[in-house]
């Protein structure tokens, strides 16, 4: 097998990956678009606010879109051995993988706004497990899957039902904070809060998060060293 061809398979391998990440990715955003009515329901419930997140589904089809067209985009034009098409690929990949270094950076560098979203979401628990919790029932049933699921009570722990609407009237926990299935009361409940299991489920995956952002960018500089070596051997036998 000779280098140029070698090269052409690389091609093809890189961008058929993007094709199918951008395939998936569209997929999802299509799927929450199609599911979009019980998604803004729950949203809505939880804060007007936060109904802006439906955009997700646009932005996954917007990028599912053009990661499709990247990958369409190298496999013709490394199939046509068209040096524009390469040289297009190139620098598009090229303009991605910068704006992913700067907003790492950015992120890095303005760390503080993860404790900005933690207050928020702080107030708005708090507000909904005292006032909404057994009351609405999105809301409650936001709560019971996470708290069943994560194996905890409360946003900080269980005291933050005190003063709450459902400890008035029914005098015992919610069944989801319970360790067992008996009346829910303070001796039986569990006592983590869900702030912290989620910090620690962050902290434990954080690595995995870390190395697919790193696969992704290594894909990246694969794909443009391949694409303009292709690019140079292309211009080489043409001459």
């Amino acid at each position: 097998m000779g280098c140029f061809t070698f090269l052409k398979m690389m091609m093809f391998v890189f961008n058929g990956v993007i094709f199918l990440g951008g395939a998936a990715v569209l997929g999802v955003g299509i799927w929450v678009k199609v599911d979009s009515k019980s998604f803004v329901k729950i949203l809505g419930a939880a804060t007007p606010q936060l109904t802006q997140l439906t955009n997700v589904g646009y932005l996954c089809i917007g990028i599912g879109c053009f990661l499709l067209l990247m990958g369409f985009l190298g496999c013709w034009g490394a199939m046509k051995e068209s040096k524009c098409l390469l040289l297009l690929f190139f620098v598009v990949v090229l303009i991605v993988f910068i704006v992913e270094v700067s907003g790492a950076v950015v992120v890095l560098a303005f760390s503080a706004v993860a404790d900005i979203f933690i207050d928020y979401l702080k107030n708005w628990a708090l507000k909904t497990l005292k006032e909404d919790y057994g009351n609405q029932e999105d809301i409650t049933a936001i709560w019971d899957t996470t708290m069943r699921e994560l194996s905890c009570c409360g946003f900080h722990n269980y005291t933050d039902f005190s003063n709450s609407t459902y400890l008035k009237v029914k005098q015992k926990y919610p069944a989801a904070c319970c360790k067992t299935n008996k009346e829910c009361q303070e001796s039986e409940v569990k006592e983590k809060g869900c702030l912290l299991k989620v910090q620690t489920f962050l902290n434990q995956h954080g690595k995995i998060v870390g190395g697919v952002a790193l696969g992704i960018g290594v894909l990246e500089l694969a794909a443009m060293a391949v694409s303009l070596m292709l690019f140079s051997q292309i211009k080489t036998t043409s001459s």
